[in-house]
């Protein structure tokens, strides 16, 4: 039996566009004309007549925190709360309507200083013992590289005016020494550790629960920075995963990107029977993945390791999270195990240091393990040659534009904000850049993504001619982006990524023609059916109907 799409406008590639398509066994078999494929149809064949409609391929996130932004859709939401008291009084009304979630403490993540009417500062603990003193809270900072807590948090760990700062990152002391509930970095590791943890049967439903989510909104696709990020025991993890996908639960493609705290640990896993045991063919819908590294932090903690500073204190050069002599040591075992290496860099300096690592590393001169920066935002023209050079990958965010175009030239001066976030020059100079959207700090919503990559207008539409203008793409450039550009960044070019012969039926039909709309209404596209393998993992009221051939 057959599936069919007709009477439609399918994206095949820049500027080819087909009308149907025919699938079997999740795969598809041939795209041609409406007259074409139906002519191919049997009697059993489930037949699509999608009343011209768009159709593109599956979309492709090639990082995010997929359990991270399931645990936030079951936690306090501190999304664009406009002051530290909203903070107060959201967790507040959290422990009242939930006592049985808040129990065993409250950890979230979402608020951002910088959307504060009044005080921009960054919470302490003193503002989160208004919240409780009889259990612990840590809320983190939308980037996650700043986590403010209360005093029974502090406490809990068994801090005090006497302790050492923590191997990486550090947390903020007041005056008298005693921790002021302000961590940064990798302290805040340890801050979100205190809070127990949801158990692994939570975890599961969480995963499977947000998987509807992600399909809803058009990904059949994600890469997923969860092992050793939001998992504190990672066989745990594996086996959880492989459990979900075994038994057909699963709604999209998760391929794996893996933290280790050390180099050893990373040697140690390589050695494992999850590494060697051929436990995930090429052609499964989960997928063995990358290691993913931290460099520094995020721009809008002020965190991102930069060459120069900040330009309103260059004495405050940002954080690095892992120094080269480790990053060295963890490509180099990379490399002997044929395993691909992408790392958090948003700081000049991070990216500038990130890069001499992987060349230290490269395979024969070259970059055959399609080594990748993730974020790369802040950039001189330097440093976007040499990744031109190296054919270094990119895994950007454009959505990060919405926010960042209000204080990028603050925090970095106007010379450098003008060189950052060169997507476009990239990606026309022959850069394997793909997007992502570091969800939970954004929405997974791919359509938000495209319309900053487009437009680079916030969503408001401003600045009327967009935030470094040269830097747009146009729409094909950008779904190319989030599905050819994302198969290639996981080895699955030949399988994954367009709407041909021999590629998986990964497909999207949407609710209007992303490509002749007004770019404005891109931000505003809905899904009405999506597709993973051949199967129907979303459907709207508005999705077509199925029939059958009368052949």
């Amino acid at each position: 039996m057959n599936t069919i799409f007709h009477n439609a406008r399918i994206y095949v590639d820049k500027g080819r566009f087909a009308e149907a398509l025919l699938i079997n066994g999740g795969i598809i078999s041939a795209v041609g004309s409406s007259d074409e494929i139906l002519a191919m149809s049997g009697p059993d064949d489930i037949i699509y007549d999608c009343c011209g409609r768009t159709m593109i391929p599956g979309l492709n996130d090639s990082h995010l925190h997929f359990m991270q932004y399931g645990e936030t859709l079951n936690q306090v939401n501190l999304e664009d709360a406009g002051s530290i008291d909203e903070i107060i009084a959201r967790c507040r009304r959290f422990i009242s309507e939930h006592p049985d979630k808040a129990a065993r403490g409250i950890h979230a993540i979402g608020w951002n200083q910088d959307f504060f009417e009044d005080e921009k500062r960054i919470p302490d603990r003193h503002d989160l013992d208004k919240i409780s003193t009889d259990i612990p809270v840590v809320l983190e900072r939308v980037c996650g590289h700043i986590a403010s807590t209360n005093t029974k948090l502090i406490e809990n760990l068994g801090l005090n005016e006497n302790s050492p700062q923590y191997p990486s990152g550090e947390f903020i002391r007041e005056n008298s020494g005693y921790p002021a509930g302000i961590f940064r970095g990798g302290a805040c590791i340890y801050a979100k550790e205190a809070v127990p943890d949801f158990t692994i049967e939570e975890k599961r439903q969480i995963i499977i629960d947000t998987m509807k989510t992600a399909a809803a909104f058009g990904l059949t696709s994600i890469q997923s920075n969860d092992i050793g990020a939001d998992f504190s025991d990672s066989s745990e993890a594996f086996a959880m995963m492989r459990d979900i996908y075994d038994k057909g639960e699963a709604s999209v493609r998760y391929h794996y990107q893996m933290c280790f705290e050390t180099p050893e640990k990373f040697s140690e896993f390589l050695a494992s029977e999850e590494f060697t045991g051929n436990l995930y063919p090429e052609d499964s819908w989960l997928t063995m993945g990358s290691l993913k590294l931290f460099k520094d932090g995020s721009l809008g903690a002020r965190t991102a390791y930069m060459k120069d500073g900040y330009a309103a204190d260059r004495s405050n050069k940002g954080l690095q999270w892992l120094s080269c002599e480790e990053m060295d040591r963890f490509c180099a075992i990379a490399r002997d195990a044929g395993v691909q290496v992408v790392t958090h860099a948003i700081g000049s300096q991070a990216i500038a240091e990130t890069i001499e690592s992987y060349e230290k590393a490269f395979v024969d001169g070259s970059n055959k393990l399609r080594h990748g920066i993730i974020h790369c935002q802040i950039t001189d023209k330097e440093l976007v040659q040499q990744i031109i050079d190296d054919d270094i990958l990119v895994m950007a965010q454009p959505v990060f534009i919405d926010f960042d175009m209000n204080i990028a030239e603050e925090l970095c001066g106007s010379q450098l904000a003008s060189t950052s976030y060169a997507f476009g020059t990239m990606l026309r100079n022959g850069v394997h850049l793909s997007y992502g959207t570091d969800c939970p700090v954004e929405t997974c919503n791919p359509f938000l993504n495209i319309y900053e990559a487009v437009t680079r207008k916030d969503r408001n539409g401003r600045p009327e001619n967009g935030f470094y203008p040269a830097e747009a793409v146009d729409v094909e450039t950008a779904i190319d982006a989030y599905t050819m550009e994302s198969a290639y960044a996981q080895f699955a070019e030949n399988r994954k990524g367009r709407l041909k012969p021999g590629f998986y039926a990964d497909l999207v039909i949407l609710d209007r023609d992303i490509f002749t709309v007004d770019p404005l209404e891109i931000k505003d596209i809905h899904p009405v059916l999506t597709m993973t393998g051949g199967k129907i993992v979303y459907i709207s009221d508005d999705a077509p109907a199925a029939g059958h051939s009368r052949r």
